[in-house]
C-alpha cells in the first residue's frame, strides 16, 4: 500500500483503530471483573489472617494490662472495671479467677461458664510476657516496685535534678529527654537511642541525681537484710548482700567489686536478690490468677461464595462489558472521523500546505490545531530559508566582489599593490571573517552546541568593560557612553559571552544614535533576577519593524547599506546567547526618542568561597 492510499478497506482489519478499542476495552472489562473477584478473596483472605494476628496481640495486650494492674495493687478488688474496659475494647470475653477457679471478675454475665483452659497465669512475680520494649523476659514485672515507690516530694525533687541535669547536657551538645520509671523517679535518656547516656561532662556530673531518697535507702536496707539471709542459709558471704543497689530490677556492680570479680559475684548472689526480691514485693501485689479468654458475642463473617454469589459475579461482569463496548464504539467512532482527516491531510505534498477543520475541543481537536500551527511554522520557515539564502549570498557577495575586483587589476598591472590598497583588501576580508563567525556562533547556538563557561560575574565590571571596549568608537562619533548599576548585582554566567552579547548591543546603539545623543548600560536586581538594559536616544524603531528586530540579516534600511545596518546578525546572536543562559531579551523604541534592549537573566550568589 503507497503513502498515499487513503483509510478504508484495503487497511486489515485487525489494524483499524475502532476495532483495536473495542478489543482493548473487552479486554479491560474481562480483566478488571477477574481482578477484582481474585481481590475480594484475596483481601478477605488477609482480612482473616490479620484478624487472627491482631487477636494474638490483643491477647499479649490483655495480659500485659492485667500483669500491670497485679504490679501495682496489693489485691483484685477493683479489677472489674479494668477487665470490663479491656472486653470492650478488644470485643473478647475476658474473665480472671483465682488458683482454685474462683471467679475474680468476668466480662461475660453470671453464670457462664468458662472456657475449658486457661489462656495465662497472671503473677507479676513470675512473669515471661512483659517487656516496655515488646521483648520477652523472664523474672518480676519490672512495674512491681512496691517499696520502693518515690513519695510525691520524692519525686518532685528528683524531677528537678533531672531537669538541672537536662539543661547541662544542653549546653554540651547532648540532646536527652526525661522519662519517668514505673517507681516514678525521673530519668535522662539519650534522644536517639534511649538508653542513659554514655557520656557525662564533669560540669554535669555532681551526683545528686542518682543518690537514693530516703524512701530508696530504707527499701534497699530492707532488700540487703532479706538477701543476706538467705546467703546465710545457703552457706555463702551474707556480706555480697551489698551488692545490691537502689533499683529494685538488679545487682548495683558499681561498689567495690569490678570485673570477672564482680560478674563471678553476682551469679552468686542473683537467686538470693530474686528471692529476697519476690519476698519483699509480696504484700505490694496481687495474688496469682488465671486469665480466661473466650470470642466475642458477635460471630466472624467469612467469605461465601455460594451460587447466588456466583451468579451475580457473573452477571456484573457481562453488565460491564456491554457496557463497555458500547461506550468505547461511540467514542472510539467520534476519535476516528477526525483523525482520518488529518491522516489525509499530513500525506499531501508538502508545498500544498492543507490545513484541517477543527471540529471538536478535545484531545483531537487539539491536536488539529497544532497541526494547523505546525504548517503555519512549516510555511514561514520555508520563506525565511529562502530569504537566508539570499542574504547570505548578498552578505558574501559584496566583499568577496570588491576582493576579486582589486586582485584583477592588480594582477593586471592597473594598479600597485600599495599599503592603502591592502588595508582595503584586508578590511573586506575582516566582514567575510565577522560575516563566517557570526553565522557560525547561530549555527552552534541552533544545534545546542553553544558552550558557556559560568563563573560569578559583577554586574558593575561587566557593563564597565563593555563601556571601555566601545569608548573609542562612541567619542569618534561624539556620543555619551556612560553605565548606571543599583546596588552590587551578580550573575553566574560566561562573561566572554556575555560581553559579546552587550558589545552587539552597544554597537547597534551607537550605529543609530547621531552625535550628542546617548547610549547608556544600566543594570539591577529584579527578585531573583537581573535585569541589564542598553538605552540609546537614537532614531528609533517603527512600531511594524519592531517585531523583526531579532531576524536574521533584517536591518531597518531596506537599502542593506553595511554604513547603517552591520551584517544583520547581531541581534539574533544576542537572542541565542541570552537564550542559553536561561534569560530572555526584548526590545522597546519610540521612534524619534531612542530605543531599549533589555536582559533578563537568573541572578548569581556572588563570588565563591574559594575564589
Amino acid at each position: 500500500m503507497s503513502a498515499r492510499t487513503p483509510p478504508g478497506r484495503r487497511i486489515p482489519l485487525h489494524k483499524r483503530l475502532l476495532v483495536r478499542l473495542l478489543i482493548t476495552s473487552g479486554l479491560i472489562a474481562v480483566c478488571s471483573v477477574a481482578a477484582t473477584a481474585w481481590l475480594a478473596v484475596a483481601t478477605t483472605t488477609q482480612a482473616l489472617r490479620e484478624e487472627q494476628g491482631q487477636a494474638l496481640a490483643d491477647d499479649m495486650d490483655v495480659l500485659a494490662e492485667l500483669s500491670g494492674y497485679a504490679a501495682t495493687h496489693p489485691d483484685w478488688s477493683h479489677v472489674a472495671r479494668t477487665v470490663r474496659e479491656l472486653s470492650a475494647k478488644t470485643g473478647r470475653r475476658i474473665a480472671l479467677t483465682a488458683t482454685d477457679r474462683r471467679v475474680i471478675a468476668d466480662s461475660a454475665p453470671p453464670g457462664t461458664s468458662l472456657p475449658p483452659g486457661a489462656a495465662a497465669a497472671v503473677d507479676p512475680l513470675h512473669t515471661d510476657t512483659y517487656s516496655e520494649r515488646g521483648a520477652q523476659i523472664s523474672g518480676i514485672d519490672p512495674r512491681a516496685v512496691g517499696p520502693f515507690r518515690l513519695t510525691e516530694a520524692e519525686r518532685v525533687k528528683v524531677d528537678a535534678l533531672a531537669r538541672k541535669r537536662q539543661l547541662c547536657f544542653e549546653r554540651f551538645g547532648v540532646e536527652t529527654r526525661l522519662s519517668r520509671g514505673p517507681s516514678g523517679r525521673t530519668v535522662l535518656t539519650d534522644q536517639d537511642t534511649g538508653s542513659v547516656p554514655d557520656y557525662v561532662p564533669d560540669a554535669c556530673a555532681d551526683g545528686l541525681l542518682n543518690t537514693p531518697t530516703p524512701t530508696e535507702e530504707k527499701a534497699v536496707k530492707a532488700l540487703q537484710g532479706l538477701t543476706r539471709d538467705c546467703l546465710t542459709k545457703a552457706g555463702l558471704d551474707p556480706t555480697l548482700a551489698a551488692l545490691v543497689g537502689n533499683e529494685p530490677t538488679g545487682l548495683d556492680l558499681r561498689g567495690p567489686l569490678s570485673g570477672k570479680l564482680a560478674a563471678k559475684e553476682a551469679r552468686l548472689v542473683q537467686p538470693c536478690l530474686d528471692q529476697a526480691r519476690r519476698a519483699q514485693l509480696d504484700p505490694y501485689v496481687a495474688p496469682a490468677a488465671e486469665l480466661f479468654l473466650g470470642t466475642g458475642d458477635t460471630p466472624a463473617v467469612l467469605f461465601d461464595m455460594s451460587p447466588a454469589n456466583k451468579a451475580k459475579v457473573v452477571g456484573t461482569a457481562g453488565l460491564v462489558l456491554a457496557v463497555t463496548v458500547a461506550a468505547t464504539a461511540l467514542v472510539a467512532t467520534r476519535l476516528v472521523r477526525p483523525l482520518r482527516a488529518l491522516t489525509a491531510a499530513a500525506q499531501q505534498p508538502p508545498e500544498l500546505h492543507v490545513r484541517v477543520p477543527v471540529t471538536t475541543r478535545d484531545e483531537t481537536g487539539i491536536l488539529a490545531v497544532a497541526f494547523n500551527d505546525l504548517t503555519e511554522r512549516r510555511e514561514r520557515l520555508e520563506a525565511q530559508r529562502k530569504a537566508m539564502v539570499s542574504d547570505i549570498a548578498h552578505e558574501l557577495r559584496t566583499p568577496l566582489t570588491n576582493i576579486r575586483g582589486w586582485l584583477e587589476v592588480t594582477r593586471d598591472g592597473v594598479v600597485d599593490p600599495d599599503p592603502p590598497l591592502l588595508a582595503s583588501l584586508h578590511d573586506e576580508a575582516l566582514v567575510l571573517q565577522r560575516v563566517i563567525d557570526d553565522l557560525q556562533d547561530l549555527a552552534d547556538a541552533d544545534a545546542g552546541t553553544l558552550r558557556l563557561h559560568r563563573e560569578p560575574v559583577r554586574c558593575d565590571e561587566l557593563l564597565q568593560q563593555v563601556a571601555a571596549a566601545h569608548r573609542v568608537a562612541a567619542d569618534a562619533g561624539r556620543v555619551g557612553l556612560s553605565t548606571d548599576v543599583d546596588g552590587e548585582p551578580w550573575l553566574d554566567a560566561d562573561p566572554v559571552r556575555m560581553r559579546q552579547a552587550l558589545g552587539n548591543l552597544v554597537s547597534n546603539a551607537l550605529r543609530h544614535t547621531p552625535a550628542g545623543g546617548t547610549v547608556t548600560l544600566s543594570g539591577r536586581r529584579d527578585g531573583d533576577d537581573v535585569v541589564l538594559a542598553v538605552t540609546d536616544t537614537g532614531t528609533g524603531i517603527a512600531p511594524d519593524d519592531l517585531p523583526h528586530v531579532f531576524d536574521r540579516f533584517w536591518r531597518a534600511e531596506k537599502s542593506r547599506s553595511r554604513r547603517t545596518g552591520g551584517s544583520g546578525l547581531g541581534l539574533p546572536i544576542v537572542r541565542h546567547l541570552v537564550a542559553a543562559h536561561g534569560g530572555t531579551v526584548e526590545a522597546t523604541s519610540e521612534p524619534g526618542t531612542g530605543s531599549a534592549f533589555t536582559l533578563r537573566l537568573p541572578g548569581g550568589p556572588g563570588p565563591r568561597a574559594d575564589a
